[in-house]
């Protein structure tokens, strides 16, 4: 997908040079240019993601970044899809029917195109609660990413 041209009704194409960027949240250290690919262990398991995931509001991306898995500082990515994205099921089909937060995933790489350097967390009691309903779908042997 080179140059997106939209198309406003009843006026000629516009041409941009610009892609749809999502956000990704994680604590991965990543830098400009770098590919977010799957066959790495998922922000929240211990398992080999078979994809990986970004959304278009940043709501999500907080969390990711929040409740990642690893010592590192939270961060949120601006990425672009190398390839096809669908609807996330994990949250779309089971609990948010119509993509409402526009999360996606991808089997595809997303290449980190910038970083939100600024940006407010989540109050630490409700990540914390967050973080024990994760840890106690893990000892049910549940992982929060369903592949």
């Amino acid at each position: 997908m080179e140059n997106q041209t939209p198309k406003i009704p009843n006026q000629t194409t516009i041409h941009t040079p610009f892609k749809q960027t999502y956000f990704h949240g994680t604590k991965a250290d990543l830098k400009l240019g770098d590919l977010i690919e799957v066959g790495y262990n998922s922000n929240y398991g211990e398992r080999s993601a078979k994809y990986i995931y970004c959304t278009a509001t940043l709501d999500p991306a907080v969390w990711g970044a929040e409740l990642a898995s690893g010592n590192g500082k939270g961060r949120i990515y601006l990425v672009e899809a190398t390839g096809p994205i669908e609807d996330d099921p994990n949250l779309t089909d089971k609990k948010f029917p119509g993509n409402p937060s526009m999360s996606y995933r991808s089997k595809h790489p997303f290449k980190v195109v910038g970083e939100v350097t600024v940006w407010q967390g989540h109050p630490e009691e409700q990540v914390q609660h967050m973080k024990e309903a994760l840890a106690r779908l893990a000892e049910q042997g549940i992982e929060a990413i369903e592949n």
